[in-house]
């Protein structure tokens, strides 16, 4: 899974915005999409918050991965 950092990334290029900053949560804004909110802690973003907030922004895993889609760690 990717860290907060690279998924900021990916959604900055895609058209959000940093609204505001509250704690370790960061608020993320589109001009045309939801809201979202990136928790930004060390290490890698869980799975299936990675998920979730893939999909809220509209976006698959195929789109993070360019269309391939990393091996899971055992």
């Amino acid at each position: 899974m990717p860290t907060a950092k690279e998924l900021l990334r990916f959604l900055a290029k895609r058209g959000y915005t940093e609204e505001r900053q509250t704690g370790s949560h960061l608020i993320l804004e589109h001009p045309t999409r939801r809201m979202l909110v990136l928790p930004v802690h060390r290490g890698d973003v869980p799975g299936g918050l990675f998920r979730r907030i893939l999909k809220d922004a509209g976006f698959s895993e195929e789109d993070f991965f360019g269309g391939k889609k990393k091996k899971r760690k055992p």
